[in-house]
């Protein structure tokens, strides 16, 4: 049952998962009657219903935005764009050492490096990141109000919207301009995906960063396995609550009639401790082949910026570790604060020493 009583199927089997998020008769579109609406009264987030938002559009209106920003998100482009990824991450371990011994991990590293890298994505100037932080947390939080985050989505896109502008009469190095160039998608249409990119390359990474960094300040060893960031993202899968689906017609899943109407919710966090498709789930093991889990989604939805979060951590990782080789956490482990009120799991905090 969804917060707002609304009732779904929950999927928690990796086979059931995986098919459903491969289904073309399940629909992310959330203007289909009996869309699941987590934590909003009115109806789905803002977001979700502003042009460009392609996250919750089914091909073929999907499939337009993926090939225009598909070459910039590839393994090969992230190879190129590894060393300005790296000048962000080290520069964030220098302002962290600076700022000195105790500090909190997530506000003064994992949300700077997402959030400088996608700026510079996008070619939003870094001296705006506070802005759009702060706002996107409130669109991540379900005990946000719908009011905030309204409000939240509209500074954002009339933002985004002066940016676009800007980005038609100078275009540079960036998915703002590369979309543009495309020719094939409106300005209104360019600022939503815009936003979507934002949101997602800022928050879901965030959260990455900042989980992982507390199994490896105990195990520092495991940091140059080359099995450790996908055995993280399986082993904490933080974006559980965000590929719902729809019915938009009768489906069989698992031996189960799903009626067209009929919300359902494919959980990838259960998919990814599937004990029928990964021995002792519930074990950390960075040895383990992990590659095939389903934190980034599965099939036309499955995450653009893999590749991006994948290097992201990796450096993030290895950076922290080589600069601060001493860092451990400030409290105990039990006593660290997660976030249990918003769409992608995570720390509220997490406070290390040196």
């Amino acid at each position: 049952m969804m917060p707002g009583g609304q009732r779904v199927w929950l999927l928690t089997r990796f086979e059931d998962v995986r098919e459903a998020l491969l289904h073309p008769h399940l629909s992310s579109d959330s203007r289909n009657e009996g869309f699941p609406t987590p934590g909003r009264t009115g109806g789905p987030p803002a977001q979700t219903q502003i042009p460009g938002w392609f996250a919750t559009l089914d091909p073929p209106e999907h499939d337009r935005y993926r090939k225009i920003l598909m070459q910039d998100f590839t393994a090969r482009r992230m190879k190129e764009l590894r060393p300005r990824i790296q000048k962000v991450v080290e520069d964030c371990v220098e302002s962290l050492a600076a700022k000195g011994s105790p500090a909190d991990l997530v506000a003064d590293y994992a949300v700077p490096i997402p959030s400088l890298v996608i700026c510079e994505l996008l070619g939003v100037p870094n001296a705006d990141r506070a802005f759009f932080e702060s706002r996107v947390s409130v669109l991540v939080t379900l005990s946000a109000t719908d009011e905030e985050r309204d409000q939240a989505t509209t500074e954002l896109l009339r933002y985004l919207g002066r940016m676009v502008t800007i980005k038609r009469h100078r275009p540079g190095d960036d998915l703002i301009s590369t979309m543009l160039a495309a020719g094939e998608l409106a300005p209104m249409e360019v600022g939503g995906a815009a936003l979507l990119l934002l949101i997602a390359g800022q928050e879901t990474t965030a959260n990455n960063i900042a989980l992982g960094a507390v199994p490896l300040m105990t195990h520092p060893e495991w940091i140059g396995d080359p099995g450790i960031v996908d055995e993280l993202l399986r082993f904490y899968s933080v974006a559980d609550l965000v590929p719902l689906r729809v019915a938009v017609a009768d489906v069989e899943i698992g031996g189960q009639l799903i009626r067209a109407g009929e919300g359902v919710a494919p959980l990838v966090a259960a998919a990814n401790y599937d004990d029928g498709r990964f021995a002792c789930p519930h074990a950390f093991d960075p040895s383990r082949s992990a590659q095939g889990h389903v934190a980034f989604g599965h099939g036309r939805h499955k995450c653009l910026g893999q590749h991006l979060v994948r290097v992201e951590m990796e450096l993030a990782y290895r950076v922290l570790f080589e600069r601060l080789p001493g860092i451990r956490l400030d409290c105990a482990a039990e006593d660290l604060r997660y976030k249990d009120n918003g769409v992608l799991y995570g720390l509220a905090e997490l406070p290390v020493r040196w």
